[in-house]
């Protein structure tokens, strides 16, 4: 019996990086699929490799600040599978890189969008549908940057993924006792296309005790773990995926 065994998961950013690399595993691990970007061209690839090996995957693109895109995706899921059980909460984007006061409001308005208001609305179609059967866990990717830290340059951005943390914990008191869990799974850096250069890879490489930023699959890894039943008694927790980053803010050299 594999951790996802049956299980019905939604993903969102499941185009590339870490989000690709969940749903892979999710496969892998028994779940059937419910996979959401807004680029359908590589959603489809993910789409091929899943179905080359056995698994059951539909394909939803769409952007997750619409309300609608995470209606669609639950109505897939049921439409499909005939119910939900769980959703990795994953996409997310760093929409400017500028000092917190430079930011203009649309700037502002954008990174809580794409970061946090996404995570409400998938909220409001996703825990409806799983409290129909039962419950089910949900988990929400985050980030070291704005809850042990804050970067340069990365406020707006730090805000909205703490805001996570805040998320979890209302939807703890709210609806743990109708079976529904809700974590924060805060990663650190990942060697994802949103990384940027290899030069910058080497820097947040450097703010890592273990001196390397973590491979897409390890942060999915810890995304599996919440959503199995393992980790049946973890609610409105946050998860440090970071690599150690949390345990040190002095720069490792060498």
């Amino acid at each position: 019996m594999t951790m996802l065994q049956d299980k019905s998961i939604i993903v969102t950013g499941a185009s590339s990086g870490i989000g690709r690399a969940a749903a892979l595993l999710f496969a892998a691990e028994g779940a059937r699929l419910v996979i959401v970007a807004r680029r359908a061209e590589p959603l489809d690839t993910v789409a091929r490799e899943i179905k080359a090996k056995g698994g059951e995957v539909v394909v939803c693109p769409g952007d997750v600040t619409e309300p609608e895109t995470h209606n669609r995706a639950v109505a897939a899921a049921l439409d499909s599978f005939g119910r939900l059980d769980g959703a990795f909460n994953n996409a997310g984007a760093v929409i400017a890189m500028k000092p917190l006061a430079e930011h203009s409001l649309d700037d502002w308005i954008a990174t809580l969008d794409c970061n946090l208001t996404s995570a409400f609305l998938a909220v409001c179609a996703q825990v409806p549908a799983m409290m129909e059967t039962g419950g089910g866990s949900l988990v929400f990717t985050s980030t070291f940057v704005g809850n042990s830290v804050g970067i340069p340059g990365m406020g707006a951005y730090g805000v909205a993924k703490s805001g996570l943390s805040g998320l979890v914990k209302a939807l703890a008191a709210d609806y743990a006792y109708r079976g529904i869990r809700a974590n924060a799974l805060l990663a650190g850096g990942t060697d994802t296309p949103a990384a940027g250069s290899e030069e910058n890879k080497a820097w947040a490489a450097g703010l890592h005790p273990v001196r390397r930023i973590a491979r897409p699959e390890e942060i999915a890894g810890a995304a599996l773990l919440l959503l199995s039943d393992l980790s049946s008694f973890v609610i409105g927790s946050e998860l440090w995926a970071d690599g150690g980053n949390a345990a040190t803010k002095v720069q490792a050299q060498g």
